[in-house]
């Protein structure tokens, strides 16, 4: 497997900006579920590329 490079001939230096946020319920007695979402401008430093969304769920049990 090859490595992953970040910089290629199209790179344009910026300042990288994140956004997250998250959201969590309680939705039955110790199950929680907690949504997530994140924004990357910019990523790596590269204005030639993105922006990148992430989105992400979880579900957590406490015993």
């Amino acid at each position: 497997m090859g490595a992953l490079w970040i910089a290629d001939i199209a790179l344009s230096y910026k300042k990288e900006q994140i956004l997250e946020t998250f959201y969590s319920a309680k939705v039955y007695k110790e199950l929680f579920i907690s949504a997530d979402y994140q924004r990357i401008a910019n990523p790596a430093y590269n204005s030639a590329r993105g922006p990148v969304n992430f989105f992400g769920l979880r579900a957590h049990i406490e015993m």
